[in-house]
């Protein structure tokens, strides 16, 4: 059965509208991809008691399906604890998996033993998040970056010793520091240190967990053009995780949003960022601070009540649902697959955004019109600073209420008056999509 038989099968055992969807075709001339990944899932059990019995598990990644095409770099965002971790470790099978399937260069390597996974390890390498703690302290440069020539037995021309000293002055280190511990260096340096060592066998995909997160923001800047640089000159694939949505904007091709263990939203850069279609994604693209101080009040401000639902007991349907203010009973009862709703824009949301409602006039839940009476209070704040109002010339924009730990407002009338013009802005379920708006995003942590 194929996916579009599925999708249809699910319509009809729900009773719901059929969704508008677009076929994926391959487009004429288009490479295969390196890497493949189908329905992987990743459970850590729980163990308890004396037998050391399993009562649960930690759903880490649960179900994710995308691609990585040759020479191109896949982004991933999300907030703590999605997965995105737990992701790169196990593409590169650095973790088990539980489930699913891992092609690379159309090869299953989802269950491949640890000896026959040698080989494959000139091809997939990984750098580490932590530059401190990657590195061996009783190691020098020139052993940790040799490593992976004495692992896999490779003689480079040359000697060792040279082509050591060739990668660092490829990362842009000193030659000389062959000799020196990894205390010696700062954390920029360190990063190098750790990049050079997954660069030293020439792989070909390449993933970059949190590369830049640790480092100065100054730093960060020539980490990531160090990355760019060593693609066009290596051919190098890049998958890279990150938090910084500046950072991913600038590397990727294209962007997947992870939220509690599943993608959620998967399309190109610049389609994403100008009309994301998952909620969860449009609040994570307004998190992006504005530099230009005259259009920092001027932007919609949405208030994602709550925190992110244990990855022990995730929530049924669509995982978004208890936070979103748009879900509605079918979001909480049925799990919206990952659709094709433009050419390369995919999205697992009921209603999304920028694009034909998959499940129109179904009912909001109290959960959603929690979360639109917080957007309410928001719209009533950002529509005075965008006015330039002050406190003496506008008291009820300067005397907005306070927001409780539920994220629900005083009740002034004012605010539910500013905030039905930020719910249409917002869309209800059943509108039709309008214009793509630009919000930032405050999270009741």
């Amino acid at each position: 059965m194929t996916a579009k038989d599925e999708d249809q099968a699910v319509a009809d055992k729900t009773g719901s509208v059929k969704p508008l969807t677009i076929p994926q075709q391959p487009a004429d001339g288009e490479p295969e991809p390196l890497l493949k990944v189908s329905g992987l899932v990743k459970h850590f059990p729980i163990h308890q008691g004396l037998l050391r019995r399993q009562v649960g598990a930690v759903q880490a990644v649960d179900g994710i399906d995308f691609d990585v095409r040759p020479g191109e770099t896949l982004g991933v965002v999300g907030e703590s604890g999605c997965g995105k971790s737990t992701m790169g470790r196990l593409i590169t099978r650095l973790l088990e998996p539980t489930g699913g399937k891992i092609e690379f260069e159309g090869r299953d390597i989802t269950h491949l033993s640890a000896g026959k996974m040698r080989p494959m390890r000139r091809n997939v390498q990984m750098i580490f998040q932590d530059p401190y703690s990657s590195l061996n302290p009783r190691h020098t440069v020139g052993t940790i970056v040799g490593a992976p020539f004495k692992l896999q037995g490779v003689r480079p021309d040359g000697g060792l010793k040279k082509e050591i000293q060739r990668i660092l002055e490829l990362v842009g280190l000193n030659p000389e520091h062959y000799n020196r511990y990894p205390h010696e260096f700062s954390g920029g340096q360190r990063q190098r240190i750790g990049i050079a060592r997954a660069l030293a066998l020439k792989p070909k995909l390449v993933v970059a967990d949190e590369p830049v997160s640790a480092l100065d923001v100054s730093i960060q800047a020539q980490v990531v053009n160090l990355l760019d640089d060593l693609q066009d000159e290596l051919g190098l694939t890049y998958v890279i995780i990150a938090h910084d949505l500046s950072v991913i904007r600038h590397v990727s091709d294209r962007i997947a949003v992870m939220y509690l263990g599943k993608i959620v939203e998967l399309a190109d850069r610049d389609a994403l960022y100008s009309a994301p279609m998952h909620p969860y994604t449009k609040a994570l693209m307004s998190a992006v601070p504005v530099p230009d101080p005259r259009r920092r009040g001027q932007s919609e401000r949405i208030l994602l009540k709550g925190d992110v639902p244990s990855p022990i007991s995730p929530p049924s349907g669509c995982r978004f649902h208890t936070r979103c203010w748009k879900a509605t009973e079918v979001c909480r009862v049925q799990e919206p697959p990952l659709l094709q709703l433009q050419t390369g824009h995919r999205v697992a949301c009921h209603h999304p955004e920028n694009a034909p409602d998959q499940v129109p006039a179904d009912t909001l839940l109290p959960e959603a019109l929690e979360a639109l009476e917080a957007l309410e209070i928001i719209e009533v704040r950002t529509a005075g600073a965008a006015d330039g109002t002050s406190a003496a010339k506008a008291p009820e924009a300067a005397a907005a209420p306070s927001l409780d730990k539920a994220g629900g407002p005083a009740g002034e009338k004012p605010a539910k008056k500013a905030g039905g013009k930020a719910v249409e802005k917002a869309g209800r379920p059943g509108e039709k999509a309008g214009e793509p708006v630009e919000k930032s995003v405050e999270k009741d942590q």
